[in-house]
């Protein structure tokens, strides 16, 4: 199968990219930034020029629609950014998808879940009405709104997934990274950093994640909403806690609030749908998933 992924230079582009190779497809990928490598093609899917080229020429099976802007902070602080690479990003993939006929996986979020406090089933958003509780949060619904109505106006075929705090080695450190990357970072740097304490989520390793995505190629159902989601249900606190005693530190630089205003507080999700239909597996709990994920930023930041 030809199959490319944008955002293919990320943290779940980069890995996702080689596991596909690994089972024998042909991978491009696409990203912003100038790359060596083979199949790489540099694009911003905010632009549509841009976009239109990737598929000039050449005739893919499958894309992995995965760039975009990530985190609710960098949504606030860089929201022009975000909304081009987010909205007019999806809507140009979209536009060629309803041209050149490929079928796609989109990335969407558990953020689109906002406010609701049970737990998260595909079907809630299409039985409840939820409040998402940032910018980020919107844009990503707005991604799957624009992806539905593609799909009932032109027959387009895609599966959207909603992965759910996934972590792991591969992730740099910024301040708009996921909270067990900034943890880790923090704590090896001796840097103060805040836990909310009234939040929960359901973490996924990296590898978990990337082998469900992966498997879509087998089992690709258009239309389907796919929670990609770890079987551990936790409290913010405790991952804290994981890395420091890995670590061997004490709390000490560490703030403890209630909780952060306009992020969703617990993250509770169901997973059946992804165990039954693309084989979705949690082989790697967060006890051994935090120490590898340590160790990774050990060796990149030279913190041995």
């Amino acid at each position: 199968m030809r199959i490319l992924v944008t955002g293919g230079l990320g943290a779940v582009g980069a890995p996702l990219t080689r596991e596909l190779r690994r089972r024998g497809h042909e991978v491009w990928v696409a990203d912003r930034v100038h790359a060596p490598g083979p199949n790489y093609l540099r694009c911003d899917v905010g632009i549509y020029r841009q976009v239109e080229r990737l598929f000039e020429g050449r005739e893919f099976d499958m894309v992995y629609h995965l760039a975009a802007e990530f985190g609710r902070m960098n949504g606030e602080d860089f929201y022009e950014t975000m909304w081009q690479s987010n909205a007019i990003g999806t809507k140009n993939l979209l536009r060629c998808q309803e041209k050149y006929g490929f079928r796609m996986v989109f990335s969407s979020s558990s953020e689109v879940y906002g406010d609701w406090d049970g737990v998260m089933t595909e079907d809630v958003l299409d039985r409840h009405p939820v409040r998402q509780l940032n910018d980020y949060a919107i844009s990503k619904w707005v991604n799957e709104q624009q992806i539905m109505n593609s799909a009932a106006r032109f027959g387009t075929e895609t599966v959207r997934v909603r992965l759910f705090n996934t972590y792991g080695p591969g992730e740099p450190y910024s301040e708009y990274r996921s909270v067990i990357c900034k943890f880790i970072y923090h704590a090896l740097h001796d840097m103060p950093y805040t836990v909310y304490l009234g939040h929960h989520r359901s973490s996924t390793y990296i590898d978990d994640t990337v082998r469900t995505l992966a498997n879509i190629t087998e089992n690709f159902k258009p239309g389907e909403v796919y929670n990609i989601a770890g079987d551990e249900y936790h409290d913010i606190k405790a991952l804290s806690d994981m890395i420091l005693a890995y670590l061997g530190k004490d709390d000490s630089l560490v703030e403890y609030l209630p909780f952060e205003a306009h992020n969703t507080r617990d993250k509770k999700a169901d997973n059946s749908k992804a165990k039954r239909d693309l084989d979705h597996r949690c082989t790697v709990p967060l006890s051994e998933g935090i120490p590898r994920t340590i160790e990774w930023q050990k060796k990149v930041y030279g913190r041995d």
